[in-house]
């Protein structure tokens, strides 16, 4: 057995022998689509990512993605957390060609929602900060068949987007989604939206009213919920 398959062995094992009952039986409700998980709570998951971690000291980030992707293909969700934190690991070793791998995962791996948040929100977010070039693929997800990385072009800016970064491409993302039939999508941009008004009020505000017949009702909701009161109640009215 390799050292990469042993590590991947004694992952499974530690996952296997903390499996919470609660978070077992609860799980699916959180989900549409059929989720494959052992059951097992998520500061747990992390906490077994980060003792695994240190036996891949001195591995290059080559290497460690290609063990992140066999995590990735048994489908397991805790696999999955395991896998995104370690690439969140190397972050400020990403190179603008990672996110044809960032992309191929999404594509291939992504099955719900929080995998799709828990990979982009963190290691697609921080690749792009450190190459703004890289949204133009975000752009090009926007017009893809595969939800998850229609919902990924939206959320991959979300902490970006906290900090008053790339509001031209928020809402060139918004718009290209505008009308997305999808409500994970609906609300993948939502929240976009609602983050960016976070250091520009005003323009989010602007760019909702300017939209808002369009708009589904989700996305709106959420685009809106942190401005002030009279802000929402504008663009509430008919």
């Amino acid at each position: 057995m390799s050292m990469e398959d042993r590590i991947i062995f004694d992952i499974r094992a530690d996952l296997s022998s903390i499996i919470d009952e609660k978070t077992k039986n609860g799980f699916q409700r959180f989900f549409k689509e059929e989720v494959k998980f052992y059951g097992v709570k998520t500061p747990d998951a992390e906490r077994i990512a980060k003792k695994h971690f240190e036996k891949l000291r001195g591995k290059s980030k080559g290497e460690v993605f290609r063990t992140c992707e066999k995590l990735l293909q048994s489908g397991f969700h805790e696999e999955a957390i395991v896998a995104f934190a370690w690439a969140y690991s190397f972050r400020k070793q990403y190179e603008a060609d990672d996110f044809s791998v960032f992309e191929r995962w999404v594509e291939r791996y992504v099955d719900n929602w929080a995998k799709c948040d828990t990979l982009c929100n963190h290691s697609v977010g921080a690749l792009v900060e450190r190459f703004p070039q890289c949204t133009s693929g975000l752009k090009a997800w926007t017009k893809s068949d595969n939800r998850w990385l229609r919902r990924a072009s939206a959320v991959s800016l979300i902490i970006p987007a906290k900090k008053g970064m790339f509001l031209d491409d928020v809402f060139v993302i918004s718009s290209n989604l505008l009308k997305d039939k999808d409500d994970l999508v609906q609300k993948g941009y939502g929240w976009l939206l609602k983050e960016a008004s976070n250091f520009h009020q005003n323009e989010v505000f602007e760019y909702v009213m300017k939209n808002k017949a369009d708009m589904p009702r989700t996305a709106l909701r959420y685009a809106i919920e942190k401005l002030p009161k009279d802000l929402r109640d504008a663009v509430m009215k008919k």
